[in-house]
């Protein structure tokens, strides 16, 4: 038998194309699951057992949390990426680093095709065929969900007449799970007008009140939650999902423009990731200098959107992460935040590195290493563009 390997979630997509390209296809079904984090053992257990309860003839689980880390979040919090100033871009960012595994394992075991469960109507389609095609052209793409353009009610249908039993409610929605955030999609995702209930999110409110955090970051890296001090990575951000998830932080919907060109909506769920990027950004606020601010925005806007749209691999991504690496160097220090249901405060910092130093002026109350007269004579020479303008034009002009 000819062998395909499936990327493999365990989710509706992924289940159906297992069952379709074994008995429908009769080819020899290998699942990968490739783990960008975000799954406790008992679930990768769980999506093992179901992929061998479908029928896969081998199913693994790829660990390239490292990977992730080391050549992607960290400069997604480098750069304060938020897509549409919302969204983390969590799944979008997995796509690369998760195809990358899959073909490397298609390769290994000398697969002939490789498949996933991508929809015709979304970016993954595109982030898994580029990567795909491009690190193994030899190797033929199987997309069962998009080239049958199934609907989720049809391949639950189909999984059912095939004797599948699960908790179909489940599935009315696709949750894409990762250590940098959870995508919610379905039902109330599909207009403009309607938002997604409660139970939708994967991750219930469980606390009440509020609770103090304090972030440690060192050159743009956290390396300690609440005073404890950590290896910078997964494990880290693990630790303060634990913290915050509980409080429901960190849901919003994203609206955007796909790669295809059509306009979507997702909803999300990111509690460590909105907390890490809003404490970074405050900490850069006080340690970095305007220009250094500015562009800084201008890049992580750039990165941000070449990641969103498969460009991971784009030569220009290494030279802007040179750029935000080194533009790290001063920002360190302690970010304090204020943690409540659905929302949090970011209380204030403090840093070795912070440029508002009281020793040359506080705002608005006292100035130090300037005089009046100072001023007077600086306002002066800055008036004088606009001076000759008018003076020329008129002030309307």
């Amino acid at each position: 038998m000819e062998k395909v390997v499936l990327a493999y979630s365990g989710g509706l997509d992924t289940s159906y194309c297992l069952k379709y390209l074994s008995e429908e296809k009769g080819l020899e079904v290998y699942t990968a699951l490739a783990n960008t984090g975000g799954f406790s053992a008992a679930e990768l257990a769980e999506i093992e057992r179901k992929a061998y309860e479908l029928g896969a003839k081998k199913h693994v689980a790829i660990d390239v949390t490292g990977e992730y880390y080391d050549k992607c979040i960290k400069y997604m919090v480098f750069g304060n990426v938020l897509r549409n100033k919302t969204y983390p871009i969590s799944v979008s960012s997995e796509r690369a680093f998760q195809a990358l595994a899959i073909i490397r394992y298609a390769k290994s075991v000398g697969a002939k095709y490789v498949a996933h469960g991508s929809t015709g109507a979304g970016n993954d389609q595109v982030r898994f065929d580029l990567c795909f095609s491009v690190l193994a052209p030899e190797i033929t793409i199987l997309t069962p969900t998009r080239d049958l353009q199934l609907s989720r009610e049809e391949e639950i249908a189909y999984l059912r007449a095939k004797g599948v039993q699960r908790d179909w409610s489940k599935m009315a929605y696709s949750i894409n799970k990762g250590i940098w955030g959870t995508s919610v999609g379905g039902k109330e995702t599909l207009t403009p007008d309607k938002n997604l209930p409660e139970s939708a999110y994967p991750s219930p409110l469980q606390r009440e009140g509020s609770e103090e955090l304090t972030l440690t970051f060192e050159r743009g890296e956290l390396t300690g939650v609440n005073g404890e001090a950590g290896e910078p990575g997964i494990a880290l951000i693990s630790r303060l999902e634990a913290i915050a998830s509980p409080w429901a932080i960190g849901r919003d919907t994203h609206v955007g423009d796909t790669i295809i060109g059509i306009k979507g909506r997702v909803g999300f769920e990111a509690a460590a990731p909105l907390l890490i990027i809003k404490a970074h950004e405050l900490l850069e606020k006080h340690t970095l200098t305007k220009w250094q601010i500015y562009w800084k925005e201008q890049l992580g806007n750039w990165y941000g959107m070449f990641l969103h749209e498969a460009m991971h691999g784009e030569p220009v991504m290494r030279d802007i992460e040179k750029f935000l690496q080194h533009s790290q160097r001063n920002v360190s220090g302690e970010v304090r935040l204020l943690l409540r249901p659905y929302h949090f405060d970011l209380v204030g910092i403090r840093s070795d590195h912070d440029l508002m130093n009281a020793g040359f002026a506080q705002y608005g109350e006292s100035n130090n290493a300037w005089s009046a007269d100072d001023v007077k004579g600086f306002t002066k020479i800055l008036s004088i563009p606009l001076r000759i303008h008018n003076a020329v034009n008129g002030e309307d002009a």
